[in-house]
C-alpha cells in the first residue's frame, strides 16, 4: 500500500507534498496557539517545517526556531531560522529544546514503524522540563469525513477518492487548484484515538499531558522521567 503520492508542477517531496503550492500558504492561527501554550521565548524544534508557514510567525513571536525538513527545496524558502535537512525519523542533534513541534498531521502516518521513530525523535530532542506538541485530527473526523470542495484566497481545495482500506485507516486525495496549476496529494492516514496515542507516547518515553485546544486536535506530551523506585 502506497502511503504518500503527489503530482503537479515543480518539486514534489518524498511524502508527496508540492513545494510550490506549500510556498503559497500562510498560517491560520497555529503559531499563536502554540505560542500561547509554551513559555515566552521558548526554543522550538519544528519537525517537518516545510517552507516555513509556521516557522516565520513563531520567529516573529519571539521564539528561536530550528526548522527540520527532508526537502532542501522546502527549506530554501525559510529565512531567519537555523535549518537542518534531515528525515524526522533519523534526526539526531546533540541538543535538546524547550518545545518539539510535530504538526501538519505527520504523526498520523499509516506506517507504524515510522510513527514510533517520529516519537523517539521527539523524546530524544525535548528537554526534561520541556514539552512535545503534536497535531492530529480529532478521532471523530475519521467517521464523518466526506468528499468536499471549498475555495478560499484563490485556492480551490477538493477532497476526493475517500476509502477505508483497514481498521482505523483512511485514504484520500487532496486536489489543489490555483489558476491553471493543479497539484494532488494522496495519503493514507491512521486514526489516533486517545488510548492508542497515549500508549504510543508511553512507549517512546513520553506522557500524554492534555490538549492545547478545544477539539483535542493539538496534543501536549511531556517526558517521562524515571524515578529511583522505577
Amino acid at each position: 500500500m502506497e502511503i504518500y503520492h503527489g503530482t503537479g508542477p515543480g518539486a514534489i517531496t518524498p511524502d508527496g507534498c508540492a513545494v510550490d503550492f506549500y510556498a503559497m500558504l500562510t498560517a491560520d492561527g497555529e503559531p499563536e496557539l502554540v505560542h500561547s501554550a509554551v513559555p515566552q521565548g521558548a526554543r522550538i524544534l519544528e519537525l517537518g517545517s516545510g517552507t516555513g508557514r509556521i516557522t516565520h510567525p513563531l520567529l516573529a513571536l519571539g521564539h528561536e526556531v530550528v526548522a527540520v525538513d527532508e526537502s532542501p527545496e522546502m527549506l530554501a524558502h525559510i529565512k531567519g531560522a537555523e535549518t537542518v535537512c534531515s528525515p524526522i525519523q533519523s534526526l539526531s542533534l546533540d541538543r535538546t529544546f524547550d518545545v518539539v513541534l510535530l504538526m501538519s498531521f505527520v504523526i498520523e502516518t499509516a506506517d507504524e514503524a515510522l510513527r514510533r521513530a517520529f516519537l523517539r525523535t521527539c523524546r530524544r530532542h525535548v528537554a526534561d522540563d520541556g514539552c512535545v506538541i503534536l497535531q492530529r485530527k480529532p478521532p471523530e473526523w475519521y467517521d464523518t469525513i466526506q468528499p468536499s470542495e471549498r475555495v478560499a484566497e484563490g485556492i480551490r481545495r477538493r477532497m476526493k477518492d475517500i476509502h477505508r482500506p483497514g481498521p482505523d485507516l483512511l485514504s484520500a486525495t487532496m486536489e489543489y487548484t490555483v489558476g491553471d496549476r493543479i497539484w494532488t496529494h494522496t495519503f493514507v492516514s491512521r486514526r489516533l484515538d486517545d488510548d492508542f496515542l497515549a500508549s504510543s507516547l508511553e512507549e517512546a518515553g513520553l506522557t500524554m499531558a492534555g490538549f492545547i485546544d478545544g477539539d483535542r486536535g493539538w496534543v501536549r506530551a511531556v517526558p517521562h522521567i524515571q524515578t529511583e523506585s522505577e
